[in-house]
């Protein structure tokens, strides 16, 4: 998933990020409330970390704001403060967490994907997938028993996919989800389909695809 760490202790930021990055999380940081509210304002994020206690601003104006650029995305508050009306605030505005510092990283990504199964209504770990099932935790995708090969970024296509299912995704949403740039062009495009063919490629040996379609002009839908 695609996560934006805005924080102005740069080295935590850093530690975050190389941290998100090893559980293959796509990672944008933001050193100042200028820069969260430019990166808020130009991607879409499915996690938004915030600082309180940024250098040019309140980290809690930044969550407002946040909202209503990056509506479906899910919002935990890091800081040192101690203020429980802050605290208060901030869950008040929406944000689905709050962690205070010091924490460990083990702990925040234990709370993201607490909240991850929340949101996409997570029950178990095996999602069914047609005559497949995805594993997401350990990144395989099974027909019966049998694991079957996919590269890493088929594999993050087909479970963005997945958790997204029954929804048009486009090819810049996909190539975000990727890459971790706003910014498509042809080249970006093309990878994602020779990605979904290779997919449906190796899917079909095992059995129909049907349910990943393509969305002609638009992008991709796994419907179920």
């Amino acid at each position: 998933m695609k996560v934006l760490i805005v924080e102005d202790e740069k080295t935590l930021a850093y530690e975050i990020g190389e941290f998100l990055k090893k559980a293959f999380y796509v990672c944008d940081l933001a050193h100042t409330y200028q820069e969260g509210a430019e990166k808020i304002a130009l991607n879409k994020y499915d996690f938004i970390l915030i600082d309180l206690g940024l250098p040019d601003g309140d980290g809690l104006d930044i969550l407002r704001k946040a909202k209503k650029y990056n509506e479906e995305a899910a919002y935990i508050i890091l800081t040192a403060r101690g203020n429980l009306d802050d605290r208060i605030t901030g869950l008040d505005l929406g944000a689905d967490d709050y962690l205070s510092k010091p924490f460990y990283l083990l702990e925040l990504q234990s709370r993201m994907h607490a909240i991850a199964r929340r949101k996409f209504k997570l029950q178990d770990e095996l999602l069914p997938l047609g005559a497949f099932r995805i594993d997401l935790p350990k990144r395989l995708i099974l027909f019966d028993n049998t694991p079957i090969d996919l590269s890493r970024k088929e594999f993050d296509l087909l479970s963005y996919l997945l958790l997204h299912k029954n929804r048009v995704l486009t090819r810049m949403q996909l190539s975000e989800h990727i890459w971790g740039s706003y910014a498509i062009d042809e080249n970006d495009s093309n990878y994602i389909d020779a990605h979904i063919k290779n997919i449906r490629k190796k899917l079909g040996v095992w059995a129909n695809t049907e349910w990943l379609e393509t969305v002609r002009g638009v992008g991709y839908r796994i419907k179920l």
